[in-house]
């Protein structure tokens, strides 16, 4: 086995078991450590959908760098047990030179991971936890993995006993024990992966997952109301802002069911709260006909969907991009309205408090289209600055003319929104074609005035440079979207080191299309990659339904759950520029 000591910009490992093993608590434990190290680090998980005694594993990579993705290979896994490992290994292909580190009383390694040519070593961590009083495997697998990538057991108590500290002390000096024993063992194999030249700790370093960030843009936007159903994976963003939402004078209900969430939500806001909902695919399937109707009624609304796989029920613990097609087209009749999509786990939160703005300024439903890979991983991050929009509505007041004409025709289609209770200011709020004063109306003129004025609010809209992300320089661009931005970013980044500059373009603003600025970004391609989540290629379609993009243009796309990733973006390029 190779003794070597390897100093990595970038560490890989995964830690697998049996769905109650704590694989997840272990990675937790290390990622926060991590941090109090000074490094830079994610986690994900990979989760079958069965409540208990699925298979369950989290994906952990470090790095002396900001990461916005997970890596395709991994240096180290770590089995807790081995079952159900089949159902997942695809996902955590290990480097030919890795290590395995099994349990021998757990059986043989599974063909699917001992087929890597990774070094087996064998710990008998069931045994070592069995030694200690109280003692996990889950804290054995944890000391483990400290122990090969060299963090201080310090760090890792200050995190257990801070996440221990109800269960009491016996709890605490029992980890510690494991922790200890965990490391021990590791140290006996002479080999260690450790990070190169890690950065000093940084003060205001966040610890955060994407569902956790979304919610605390929504509040910074100003929401002070949500309404919950419980969907894989976006019920961590209703979780969150239960409390935090109390904290600020807000509320969360929650419902009965996804129809009777949104439209508490619509209700909410009607009253004058920006207000939120989150779901996933199936549930913003039943949420349209109101979407529709917050469309028509002119009120403001954001909706979160965390993408999973499709369609119907698909995989609900796995990620995909395969929702952009309904956000987009999906309300009957035309529907003037907003779809965003953050570009990374820290962009959660500035997209969904820029989305709470635009709801509130335009008096329109913002969609947000997040996924399972931003949503549910967790990231050590840099402090964000605080953002300067907030929700700003436009209300009317008794003081302005009367009678009250809700749906006036205004230079920038927005009408005061009269609030209930408002002397003067009654009026009636439905689905129905209205005249400006809301009165239900099927004279053409109506309709056609109130679809314009609808059309033009959001189309005539000054959304700046949020529209989108330009990083990079040269004639061979990668267009994409949402959670590809991240691998995206990282492929350019290991072409530019071999001489091949590549421009990167992430459309955050994905309805209404910013054609003007993404053709100006595009200025003087001669290849765009287009790269995306999903196996129909609606992100290139939804593009060439507005434009036709210059130069020569490829696709490259493929449906979850297995995530894209930087190797493969760089290979795709490489390949081109070199042919």
């Amino acid at each position: 086995m190779n003794t070597a000591k390897e100093a990595l910009e970038s560490i890989s490992l995964a830690i697998i078991g049996s769905g109650g093993a704590g694989a997840m608590t272990a990675g937790g434990i290390l990622l926060e450590a991590a941090g109090k190290s000074g490094w830079h680090g994610m986690m994900n998980r990979s989760v079958g959908p069965q409540i208990r005694g699925g298979e369950a594993a989290a994906l952990l990579r470090f790095a002396n760098h900001p990461v916005a993705c997970m890596s395709e290979t991994y240096d180290l896994l770590i089995a807790i047990d081995w079952k159900n490992a089949n159902r997942f290994a695809a996902e955590m292909p290990l480097k030919s030179d890795g290590l395995i580190i099994a349990d021998p009383s757990a059986g043989d390694v599974p063909v699917e991971v001992s087929g890597s040519g990774a070094t087996i070593v064998e710990i008998p961590i069931k045994d070592l936890a069995d030694s200690i009083p109280g003692g996990r495997e889950n804290m054995i697998a944890t000391g483990i993995a400290a122990g090969f990538i060299g963090l201080s057991v310090d760090h890792l108590m200050a995190v257990i006993a801070a996440s221990l500290a109800s269960k009491g002390e016996k709890a605490i000096t029992a980890s510690r024990a494991c922790v200890e024993l965990g490391m021990e063992y590791a140290t006996k194999q002479k080999r260690t992966f450790t990070i190169s030249h890690p950065r000093k700790l940084e003060s205001g370093r966040w610890l955060i997952t994407g569902n956790e960030a979304i919610g605390l843009g929504a509040i910074r936007g100003g929401v002070r109301f949500a309404a919950a159903y419980p969907i894989t994976p976006a019920t961590e963003v209703l979780e969150w802002l239960a409390p935090s939402l109390a904290e600020v004078g807000g509320a969360l209900l929650q419902a009965e069911d996804e129809l009777a969430s949104i439209n508490m939500a619509i209700g909410a806001s009607y009253g004058g709260l920006p207000s939120i909902t989150a779901t996933s695919g199936p549930g913003l399937s039943l949420m349209l006909e109101s979407l529709g109707l917050a469309t028509a009624a002119e009120v403001p609304l954001v909706v979160v969907d965390v993408m999973r796989v499709g369609p119907s029920t698909g995989i609900a613990t796995k990620s995909e991009q395969s929702d952009l097609n309904i956000a987009v087209y999906g309300m009957h009749g035309d529907a003037p309205h907003v779809v965003v999509a953050p570009l990374t786990v820290a962009d959660c939160l500035y997209t969904a408090q820029w989305a709470v703005h635009l709801a509130e300024a335009m008096q329109v439903p913002v969609v947000v289209l997040s996924d399972q890979s931003l949503g549910q991983a967790r990231v050590l991050m840099e402090k964000p600055a605080n953002l300067a929009f907030f929700a700003k509505r436009k209300v009317w007041d008794d003081a302005g003319e009367q009678p009250y004409m809700r749906y006036a025709i205004t230079a920038d289609g927005v009408s005061p929104m009269a609030l209930p209770g408002t002397a003067g200011g009654q009026y009636t709020a439905d689905g129905l074609t209205h005249s400006p004063r809301g009165t239900p109306s099927t004279r053409s003129v109506d309709q056609e005035s109130q679809m314009q004025k609808r059309h033009d609010k959001v189309a005539n809209f000054e959304y700046g440079s949020h529209w989108g992300l330009i990083e990079g320089d040269g004639d061979t661009v990668i267009l994409t979207w949402g959670s590809i931005t991240g691998p995206a970013r990282e492929a350019i980044r290991a072409l530019a080191a071999e001489g091949i500059n590549v421009k990167l373009v992430a459309m955050r603003l994905i309805l209404p299309f910013p054609l003007d600025d993404l053709m100006a970004s595009l200025e003087g391609a001669k290849r765009i990659l287009v790269v995306e989540q999903n196996h129909t290629g609606q992100f290139f379609r939804h593009v060439k339904s507005h434009t036709d993009l210059p130069g020569e243009v490829r696709q490259f796309h493929r449906p979850g759950p297995h995530l894209i990733g930087a190797a493969e973006i760089s290979r795709h390029i490489r390949d081109w520029v070199k042919s």
